[in-house]
């Protein structure tokens, strides 16, 4: 393949990430949740309302993480990636279509409609990471893999504003009222996501492969490999260490990201301002994740993520106290601070800690695992609102995930989980250049 059908190819599979990352930002963290909230939920108790959200991600996240061993499976040993993307992009693309359906009391098909297009996102998502080996060289994946997140930072970003300025003016698109504005703009991320999902399936050609014979199901092999990992990760101890205080604080990341629209709904906040403060959250993130990025470099990746893990618990304390739009504003752009960097900084700390050769495997449980592990914090969050009718102890409670995660960190000796990692490698190379 020569280069510029090649560049031609890279564009085409970056592209898919500007157009389903809309439905991280418009249906996950931005538009769905105001809406399920005030209007599809407008029959229940306010706290009710926020604990049916909490139920309804924790689901999804749920669902998901069972399904990824699995799919992983079929994407590594099929040579149907192309057929699965389509499948899962179309459940999801389909899912938000339908969303404009939604009104006064749906609560039910609006659940059902998220846990079913995040599946889609999520399963769809496997199957695109499959294809970056196949149209991108060694040296250029970074690169390329850099340019799918950017593309879709940008894709999220600009159907949000759109999606805003509707719910804000609907009469300068023609529609009647902000919640049609608001219907129209859950069925415009399905509507984006497929006609950005077209390059990808129209330019991408599946890599043949030998069919591979399969002594076991997709099912055996894709958790098999999960329990696999798991037994192997437990030889490193400092990775281990880290992986827990990870799945804490994660946890209580995914959660504010998921919760904080609802939550904010339900405290008297306006559908506007929430909506426009997530805006903010997703363009202040862009130069900040870079800014711990450099950070890192100055003070160690380790004091950066303690530096956004002590921010994260400020966060949470505040938003307890929380009860006007200027101090979610505050909070969104504070989040926006952080965010990213609290992600990348984790990720690449595990990554230096893995032992060569190990990348693939380990990180494909390090994704899978946070998923499992990021189904508790929504489920405490919804349960404490629903049993105390009061979701800012629910917020309250997001303080166990960071202070036992910057515990558990503080005990991580990242040198020495390097040591760990370059000792196994060394181990590994000697038995393969063993005479037999």
């Amino acid at each position: 393949m020569d280069a510029k059908s090649r560049k031609k190819i890279q564009r085409s599979w970056m592209m898919y990430d500007f157009g389903n990352s809309a439905f991280a930002t418009t249906m996950m963290a931005a538009v769905l949740p105001v809406y399920y909230s005030t209007v599809a939920a407008s029959g229940l108790d306010d706290h009710l309302a926020t604990s049916y959200w909490g139920y309804s991600q924790s689901i999804s996240v749920l669902i998901v993480a069972i399904l990824a061993p699995i799919l992983g499976a079929i994407s590594d040993f099929s040579a149907a990636k192309k057929k699965f993307l389509r499948y899962f992009s179309f459940m999801g693309i389909i899912a938000s279509i339908l969303m404009i359906f939604i009104s006064e009391g749906d609560y039910l098909l609006a659940s059902l409609l998220f846990i079913i297009g995040s599946i889609g996102f999520s399963g769809g998502n496997i199957f695109y990471d499959g294809f970056l080996p196949e149209i991108a060289e060694k040296e250029e994946m970074d690169k390329v893999s850099s340019g799918g997140f950017a593309y879709g930072y940008i894709g999220g970003g600009i159907l949000l504003a759109v999606n805003v300025m509707m719910i804000l003016n609907p009469s300068w698109f023609g529609i009647s009222d902000t919640e049609w504005a608001t219907r129209i703009s859950l069925a415009s991320v399905g509507i984006w996501w497929l006609i950005f999902t077209i390059p990808l399936l129209k330019n991408i050609k599946e890599e043949k492969k030998e069919k591979v014979k399969r002594e076991k199901s997709y099912i055996a092999i894709g958790f098999s490999r999960v329990g696999n990992t798991f037994r192997e990760i437990k030889q490193f101890k400092q990775l281990a260490i880290f992986l827990i205080a990870f799945w804490l604080y994660n946890d209580g990341i995914s959660t504010i990201i998921r919760m904080a629209t609802v939550y904010g709904s339900e405290i008297g906040i306006g559908q506007n301002d929430l909506i426009i403060a997530l805006l903010i959250t997703q363009f202040v993130g862009i130069p900040f994740t870079f800014f711990f990025g450099w950070l890192a470099t100055k003070i160690t990746a380790k004091k950066a993520l303690f530096i956004t893990l002590y921010i994260y618990l400020g966060i949470v304390i505040i938003g307890y106290f929380m009860s006007t739009a200027l101090h979610f504003y505050m909070l969104a752009i504070i989040v926006g601070m952080v965010q990213g960097g609290a992600q990348s900084l984790s990720r690449s700390i595990f990554g230096r800690m893995i032992p060569t050769g190990k990348h693939a495997e380990f990180f494909g449980f390090y994704g899978i695992s946070s998923k499992f592990a990021a189904v508790v914090g929504p489920f405490i969050f919804a349960l404490i609102g629903q049993l105390t009718g009061n979701s800012r102890l629910g917020i309250l409670s997001l303080i166990f995930f960071f202070i036992i995660g910057i515990i558990l960190l503080k005990f991580v000796d990242i040198d020495k989980g390097i040591e760990e990692a370059r000792r196994a490698s060394n181990k590994k190379e000697e038995v393969n250049v063993r005479p037999q």
